[in-house]
């Protein structure tokens, strides 16, 4: 008989309990419908969500509501000029190549609900999700940065292949700085002294920032962000964040959040995170390299690896194809005045295209690993890069060396980082061979070329305006 009212008490105990969560709505990141979506939110208590997407800069752009209006199937409009201005907001003047809508027509957000996540540093209950951009008809607008990244990837799945990346980013934290006339200069970190450099590999250099390193952490993982390593950079209080490999949309995603949350972790502890690609004469860049395989779609096996565990002929095309081509898409990859300091002879950045086996001197890196393993490692990208750009950029580049078969040069043994520099050394010579290259046309558009270049030579008319200290310096008084 007590056994039966235990029994009873047990019984009625449980019924009691709330129900639980579905799967869906217990993610950190994502939801399947707009049913869980609404479910996801109300389990939340969240109160306003933010729309937001890329721009050619991949500065996130949108609109911010009450979460009401998200889930009553509103329709969200931009207007098509945010995706002509340059980084410092000004208009370019019209080409041949480079126009505007005459009417400044709407484009529509549509909202990416797998991408759905809280926005952990609001104080006010508030989410976010990623939208692509479609015109009034619902077709992809082709030179949105999210939908240049898709179509590469569409081009792989073509074939029965799904290209694999893993980015890894860098960056400094600096003191505040108010005045832009003036250097940039480390912060204080829990020592109360400014860090130096010299730091690589240093677990004191990551102690020194301790406290919001854990709150990178703790934003991330309510975002449902996966960092793999961190580790402290050559650079003072320069910092790299690498994320665990995956599909190339989900990876520009992260680190498209990444950027946003490191900056506001960085805030809330009164200093700044920068992915400038040179924010400080003398010192080491910032890059975000890039490792890439491709893998076959319905068994998932390496396509750079034959059967015996040998590089296959696809392996060496995809090389062949970033040394043909990468120069023509860097400034994908290096989209700044201020990204060609990076890549500069005697400093840590290679200013080739050559390849090689575990050679970080040579722009295309093949790490040591097992056949299951075998990627490429792309070392030109700097960390200022739009992320959905640099990898469609990387990605397209080894695409039409298989394509077309292209043969790469012998792999380096030495240093290949000295001599001649086998790249565009600044913007608008990057420019130019990305215009002229007819094979990018077939991969994004010639909207978008003629729409990026455009933007970009907007930008150096603008550099060109401000007068540097070198200048001031060496020609006030000597010319």
């Amino acid at each position: 008989m007590a056994a039966k009212k235990a029994h009873s008490r047990t019984t009625k105990a449980t019924t009691n309990l709330p129900p639980k969560p579905s799967p869906a709505v217990a993610r950190a990141r994502g939801v399947d419908n707009w049913k869980e979506a609404a479910a996801w939110l109300r389990a939340r208590g969240i109160e306003d969500i933010e729309c937001i997407t890329p721009d050619l800069a991949g500065v996130p752009r949108g609109k911010m509501m009450p979460t009401s209006k998200f889930t009553s199937n509103t329709s969200l409009a931009l207007p098509s000029a945010i995706f002509r201005h340059t980084i410092s907001g000004e208009y370019p003047e019209e080409t041949e190549e480079f126009r505007y809508d005459s009417r400044d027509s709407d484009i529509k957000l549509m909202p990416d609900l797998s991408t759905l996540s809280v926005v952990p540093w609001e104080t006010d209950p508030t989410a976010q999700v990623i939208c692509d951009i479609v015109d009034t008809e619902g077709k992809p607008v082709s030179y949105t940065p999210r939908n240049v990244l898709k179509n590469v990837v569409s081009l792989y799945r073509e074939r029965g292949w799904k290209p694999v990346v893993a980015p890894e980013i860098e960056f400094y934290l600096v003191a505040k700085n108010d005045d832009p006339d003036y250097p940039l200069r480390p912060p204080q970190g829990r020592s109360g002294r400014s860090i130096q450099g010299g730091q690589g590999y240093s677990i004191a250099g990551i102690n020194e920032f301790d406290e919001l390193i854990d709150d990178i952490y703790h934003f991330s993982a309510a975002q449902g962000l996966e960092i793999d390593t961190l580790i402290h950079e050559e650079g003072p209080a320069q910092l790299e964040i690498n994320l665990r490999h995956g599909d190339p949309i989900e990876l520009a995603d992260q680190v498209f959040l990444f950027k946003r949350t490191i900056r506001e972790a960085a805030l809330g502890h009164g200093i700044y995170a920068t992915f400038m690609a040179k924010p400080m004469q003398g010192q080491a860049g910032s890059a975000m390299h890039i490792h890439q395989s491709v893998v076959d779609a319905k068994t998932g096996k390496n396509v750079f690896s034959n059967p015996d565990g040998s590089p296959s002929k696809e392996f060496f095309h995809f090389i062949g194809g970033m040394q043909a081509f990468v120069p023509s898409t860097l400034v994908m990859m290096a989209p700044y005045v201020n990204s060609y300091r990076r890549l500069t002879p005697g400093m840590a950045a290679p200013v080739n295209n050559a390849w090689g086996y575990d050679n970080r001197t040579t722009a295309f890196r093949v790490p040591v690993s097992d056949a299951a393993a075998r990627r490429v490692e792309n070392r030109l990208p700097s960390s200022d890069a739009n992320p959905y750009l640099a990898l469609a950029a990387s990605l397209a580049c080894g695409l039409l060396g298989i394509q077309k078969g292209m043969e790469p040069t012998p792999p380096s043994d030495g240093t290949a980082n000295e001599g001649s520099v086998d790249l565009p050394r600044g913007l608008l010579e990057g420019v130019s061979l990305m215009e002229n290259e007819e094979a990018l046309l077939e991969v994004f558009s010639r909207e978008f070329v003629g729409m990026y270049a455009g933007v970009k030579r907007g930008e150096f008319e603008t550099f060109m305006q401000v007068i540097s200290p070198w200048e001031r310096e060496y020609l006030l008084l000597n010319v």
